[in-house]
């Protein structure tokens, strides 16, 4: 299998240089999710991002280390589910993920969702203790409104260098987006393609063929294009996954990117239900 032949782009963040596509792994389990990974970094993934609430980490953390591929070439993320906010349930939970991914550090820590109950100068006390002790090398937040990312960032020694969000043509984060910029964080796109339902758009089919590219290379290439955004789609095939890393070869005018931006609360309502729907099954 040979590597996906095209230069990378990164994004940068207080020291931190991500691989500005990298591999998601929600709702990948088992066996699917080691093939998955594996596949991935042997096409040249260097990016790959797990969370304790996925309960796949020690599929992830095998991948990686029967790679052929050195653990400090991986940027690695997990996330710390809400229920293990507390300072110690912090520490320790991320220790027993360490512990799964069979790894001594990860390179970035998230919260992955706010928790009302715990005090967020509790969990990022936390989190700056981790870094001094070397498990983890960044710290981050996933599905923060700014008013809480600003409470994070307040109460952090650490610098936050991203917020983990639902990111795609039909929900833009222009607030979002801009806050990240202006404060030197990057933003972590997850649903980039909207769970599937931007690729129908009239628009995408006739970029795709325009530029003769699939339509999840022209969604993926309107996120990538955007200053410090970065994509974490998630797919289980060879093909795709080789498609999703092929972006950088080609560019979208401004025009175009304008044209494909289309915010939809309904659009973007719908898949994150989808999402909500599947996590259910």
């Amino acid at each position: 299998m040979d590597e996906v032949d095209v230069e990378m782009e990164y994004a940068e963040a207080y020291g931190a240089r991500v691989p500005k596509v990298g591999l998601g792994t929600w709702q990948l389990t088992g066996e699917t999710c080691y093939e998955t990974v594996s596949t991935a970094l042997e096409l040249g993934y260097r990016h790959v991002d797990t969370a304790q609430l996925y309960e796949n980490e020690a599929e992830v953390g095998r991948a990686i280390a029967d790679a052929d591929v050195d653990r400090d070439e991986v940027f690695l993320t997990t996330k710390v589910t809400p229920g293990n906010a507390g300072y110690d349930d912090v520490i320790e939970s991320t220790k027993e993920s360490l512990d799964r991914l069979d790894t001594s550090y990860v390179d970035l820590l998230l919260l992955h969702w706010p928790n009302p109950l715990v005090s967020v100068s509790e969990t990022m006390a936390a989190m700056d203790r981790l870094v001094e002790m070397g498990l983890v090398y960044n710290v981050g937040v996933s599905n923060f409104p700014q008013v809480f990312l600003d409470r994070a960032r307040a109460a952090a020694e650490t610098p936050l260098v991203t917020n983990q969000v639902q990111f795609h043509p039909y929900k833009p984060q222009r607030g979002m987006l801009g806050y990240c910029q202006s404060e030197g964080m990057f933003l972590t796109a997850y649903s980039p393609l909207a769970r599937g339902k931007a690729l129908g758009d009239d628009d995408v089919q006739r970029l795709a063929e325009t530029y003769d590219r699939t339509p999840a290379q022209i969604v993926l290439r309107w996120a990538t294009q955007h200053r410090g955004v970065v994509v974490i789609p998630k797919s289980t095939t060879e093909d795709h996954l080789r498609e999703n890393l092929a972006l950088f070869d080609f560019k979208l005018t401004r025009e175009e990117v304008d044209t494909l931006t289309k915010p939809s609360l309904l659009k973007s309502g719908a898949a994150m239900l989808d999402g909500m729907v599947s996590e259910l099954r």
